[in-house]
């Protein structure tokens, strides 16, 4: 179950580079779209954290706290994403909203203990 678990956080860690990494460049070449990286980031970032949250390892399990704050978050960074997509543009706001839920949900993973 210990190797599951390492390709789930591999793929996870992949989600988080495509949506970070995606929406820097598009704040960097100042226009504020969803662009396809950023919309698979969001994909990935949800499905693997599901399979993060299940019972994999013994007895070594995250509080149930700690996952519902990060499903939540990453539920919202998705919605942003998947209803904002079509658009030419996205409201300034509303785009470094995606790019700071994407780093919270970073910092609860980390310094959540």
């Amino acid at each position: 179950m210990e190797a599951l678990r390492l390709v789930l956080l591999y793929l996870h860690l992949i989600g988080f580079g495509l949506l970070l990494g995606g929406g820097i460049a598009q704040y960097l070449s100042a226009r504020l779209r969803i662009n396809a990286a950023m919309l698979w980031g969001a994909v990935i970032q949800v499905v693997t954290g599901l399979g993060l949250s299940a019972p994999l390892r013994d007895g070594d399990e995250p509080s149930p706290a700690k996952l519902v704050t990060k499903a939540v978050i990453a539920l919202l960074i998705f919605v942003m994403v998947f209803f904002s997509r079509k658009r030419e543009s996205v409201h300034r706001g509303h785009f470094l909203g995606i790019l700071v839920l994407t780093l919270v949900n970073a910092a609860v993973a980390v310094f959540w203990r």
